[in-house]
């Protein structure tokens, strides 16, 4: 951006995350490369393992359900892993409209898993909101380095 003959740097903030890691970024305005600023775990949903896969922490686990068997079947705490999921999204939602209110950033993206894309983009402020130039619904959270940077080069250069 250029301003009254000077150029301005503008520091953009890229936020790859799913529902159980996120990273930001700050995106360097020559080469573009990215910077990492902060790593962010989501504990609990890390230990009881993604939606739908993995042994779920303190589940009494599955029965034999309707299949004509005795028992009884215990459905996934989908409910409970909603709510996780959207206290993680404010936590890093939360995390950006500080950035943006201290003036460490001056533009947003986020690169994100779909559930977890609306989570956060509804609990930006309007501030953060102004500044968001880009959504993307994508999960980069497995990849690192060189080849990440190409991927996000790649996901902002495609039509919206």
């Amino acid at each position: 951006m250029t301003r009254n003959g000077l150029t301005i740097m503008k520091k953009t903030w890229i936020l790859i995350t799913d529902a159980e890691r996120a990273r930001c970024f700050e995106r360097d305005t020559s080469d573009h490369s990215l910077k990492e600023l902060t790593d962010f775990i989501h504990p609990r949903v890390s230990l009881q393992g993604k939606a739908g896969g993995g042994d779920m922490t303190g589940e009494a686990g599955k029965g034999h359900g309707r299949t004509g068997h005795a028992g009884t079947q215990f459905e996934p705490h989908t409910e409970a892993l909603a709510k996780e999921r959207a206290n993680f999204a404010r936590d890093l939602a939360n995390y950006l409209n500080t950035g943006v209110a201290e003036r460490s950033c001056h533009a947003l993206v986020l690169v994100a898993t779909s559930p977890m894309l609306g989570e956060i983009k509804s609990q930006l402020n309007s501030a953060s909101d102004k500044v968001l130039v880009r959504c993307i619904a994508s999960d980069l959270t497995r990849y690192t380095g060189r080849d990440l940077e190409k991927r996000v080069e790649i996901a902002l250069r495609l039509p919206e």
